[in-house]
């Protein structure tokens, strides 16, 4: 076995693992990365980037439908949709990002690796060939997440798809069962049903709960205008083979009939292969850190992505990556690390403003706090809430432009604690918001950021003006 030292070793080369890498690259540290599928990880080959390609055409259709003065605008073509999404991932070929690897002084071992002592770790390589890794510094484990399927009787045996098979699929089924109300459901919901399959959406409570309510409740009234089935505050008691169907049995007693069934009922951390019981660490759950991603208890062990369970985004993962892989040189420069709230080396915003855009149609797009947790979290707030079809940017973007915003206020710091936006086109906008936020400006100082006109951004002034009318009316009151 070859045997040898390095300041760091990443375990994990998505988006996150190849983040922590660089940024240590970059501070004067040898690396390396190891990784046992795709370097780019789930996000560049099975979720985020083949999931938008898989979106895009219908999007693009309806935006275009949307306008006077369009021509006759064509179907969604599936061979052209699965071709653009093919070139998106590379047909699941990874060269390109091995060479933005090898260019960026990161050496790649590919393989599977485990801890097998403090700072030690063994790779075995497809060939069977073991390498031991001893780590000066630290260890990064960047290993994400994978899909949960739920305990439910029979469903094993129909072999579901999970969020991999559905955006790797170079078919349309010609029905999809989708189990979850989440991003993944609604999003491939979406996608599917502008392939042209026949889609029936299965949530056991509201569609995209973890957002406002109306959210959930404009994207599932758009599915339904598509044709999809979306049917909510079900659960499936059992599953069963009929033949070429597969039949979900549901709590109410009616059935589910479907050429395929998809799996998107969340997520659990990728934690159970990788020795961290020789570590101390125990196996199998999401890894409790720091806000500089340092395992509690385990002075050189990082873990970041979503295998820490904070924030299951790749952007809020590659924020986490940029303090961890800063916070690893500077220790290992004997540098404290900066862990004041907003510093340096810590991932303050996962607390607070954690941004999210889910491709449904209408999008929607939110940060920071909705308005039921922002009031068990203690903070006395105000909503504000505006029509985003009053804009004069959105009469000219579609002709029946629908949309609508909400703005969280602390009431006492008068500061933005979050926002959601429904409406074609506005996960363009959410930056803004998240800016507000990370930097909490006073919503007085928001009146002097002058929102260019006719655009969709003029939301912010026409929120300003009705908390000020509101204001105003409480005060008279």
């Amino acid at each position: 076995m070859e045997r040898r030292e390095v300041d760091l070793v990443v375990i994990g080369a998505g988006a996150v693992g190849e983040n922590v890498a660089d940024r240590a690259v970059q501070g004067g540290l040898s690396v390396v990365l190891v990784e046992a599928e795709l370097i780019g990880g789930e996000c560049s080959y099975w979720a985020c980037m083949p999931s938008k390609a898989l979106l895009r055409a219908g999007a693009a259709t309806r935006a275009a439908r949307a306008v006077s003065g369009v021509g006759p605008v064509g179907d969604v073509i599936p061979a052209d949709v699965f071709a653009a999404r093919n070139r998106v991932t590379h047909d699941w070929n990874d060269s390109a990002q091995l060479s933005w690897a090898d260019g960026a002084g990161i050496e790649t071992l590919r393989g599977h690796a485990v801890l097998v002592g403090e700072r030690r770790v063994v790779v075995t390589a497809p060939d069977g060939t073991r390498h031991e890794l001893d780590a000066r510094h630290a260890v990064a484990v960047a290993t994400g997440s994978v899909a949960l399927l739920p305990d439910i009787p029979g469903l094993a045996a129909l072999d579901p798809w999970t969020s991999r098979e559905a955006t790797s699929a170079q078919t349309v089924p010609p029905s999809l069962a989708i189990l979850g109300g989440g991003v993944v459901g609604a999003e491939m919901a979406t996608a599917y049903a502008d392939l042209g399959s026949t889609v029936t959406l299965l949530a056991r409570g509201a569609l995209l709960s973890g957002n406002e309510p109306f959210a959930g409740d404009r994207v599932a009234a758009a599915l339904r205008g598509r044709g999809v089935d979306v049917r909510t505050g079900v659960s499936v008691a059992s599953a069963r083979r009929e033949g070429a169907a597969k039949v979900l049995e549901l709590s109410d007693g009616s059935a589910v009939r479907a050429s395929e069934v998809l799996v998107a009922a969340g997520r659990a951390p990728r934690t159970g292969d990788l020795g961290l019981e020789s570590v101390g660490v125990e196996p199998g759950g999401w890894l409790d850190v720091d806000d500089t991603m340092r395992v509690r208890g385990v002075d050189w062990l990082y873990a970041v992505g979503d295998v820490n369970g904070r924030a299951l985004l790749t952007h809020q993962g590659k924020y986490q990556a940029r303090a961890a892989g800063d916070a690893i040189v500077a220790r290992a420069h004997g540098r404290d690390a900066d862990t004041a709230p907003w510093g340096r080396h810590v991932a303050t915003a996962d607390h607070a403003a954690v941004p999210q855009v889910t491709f449904t149609d209408p999008e929607v797009a939110s940060v920071g706090l909705t308005a039921a947790p922002a009031e068990k979290a203690g903070h006395r707030i105000r909503t504000i809430d505006y029509d985003l079809a009053w804009l004069a940017g959105a009469t000219v973007l579609a002709d029946d432009y629908a949309g609508w915003a909400r703005a969280v206020i602390d009431d006492e710091r008068n500061v933005l604690l979050g926002m959601t936006l429904v409406g074609p086109g506005v996960g363009e906008l959410i930056h803004a918001a998240t800016v507000a936020i990370v930097g909490e400006v006073p919503l007085h100082r928001l009146w002097h950021a002058v929102p260019s006109y006719p655009t969709l951004s003029e939301v912010w002034l026409r929120l300003l003006e009705t908390d000020g009318r509101e204001s105003a009316d409480r005060a008279a009151g």
